[in-house]
């Protein structure tokens, strides 16, 4: 699929009050999961991804973001039919904390999701189509983690790859389709708060 965009981001979208709410409920909903938050189960997977998530569903979240993701569907020419999203990810990255080269979901037949891969009836036949993360800190509050975004190779055989700077600013945006590889890189110190939301439609044509 030829993209003009790549990606489609919003600068400061969300005031800092806005932030810090969402930063204390994911804390805390954190904080009561224990290790079940944990992301680092050893071996081969400690190298893929270390993190701590957890899961947040309140409908006030949806209606904030929903309109952000319509507009850059729309905005960046992809205009992908999609109707659900799924719920939606809170995430803490804390040093050493990564997320190695990865796509959040196919786009194809292959990649629904059936009875046998997700509990949520409502997903059966979909496929994830738009990403969606938001930078919940303050870029003065960690060192690292940088979203990077592979968009390629280049004629010399050199991975082509992007890092996205847009969302450094706290509070800010960025909208992706969900078969773009992208990365999260380490934490040298501090912590990165984050959401991420997926919505889902029907397999492409």
């Amino acid at each position: 699929m030829d993209l003009k965009h790549q990606y489609w981001y919003f600068s400061t979208a969300l005031d800092e009050k806005t932030c810090d709410k969402i930063i204390s409920l994911g804390k805390e909903k954190i904080q009561k999961e224990g290790n079940d938050a944990e992301i680092e189960n050893g071996g081969i997977e400690k190298d893929i991804r270390q993190s701590k998530v957890c899961w947040l569903n309140d409908q006030w979240l949806y209606d904030l973001l929903w309109p952000y993701l319509i507009e850059a569907n729309s905005n960046a020419g992809w205009n992908f039919d999609f109707d659900i999203s799924e719920e939606i990810q809170f995430t803490k990255y804390s040093k050493s904390g990564h997320y190695e080269w990865h796509v959040d979901g196919g786009s194809d037949h292959n990649s629904v999701y059936t009875k046998e891969n997700t509990n949520w009836s409502n997903y059966y036949g979909k496929v994830r189509k738009l990403s969606m993360t938001i930078n919940l800190s303050d870029e003065n509050d960690y060192e690292g983690g940088d979203l990077i975004f592979k968009l390629g190779s280049g004629f010399d055989g050199k991975e082509d790859t992007e890092v996205c700077d847009v969302i450094k600013k706290k509070g800010s945006i960025v909208v992706f389709p969900s078969f773009i590889h992208h990365k999260i890189s380490p934490i040298n110190s501090g912590n990165r708060y984050s959401l991420v939301m997926w919505t889902l439609g029907k397999p492409f044509k």
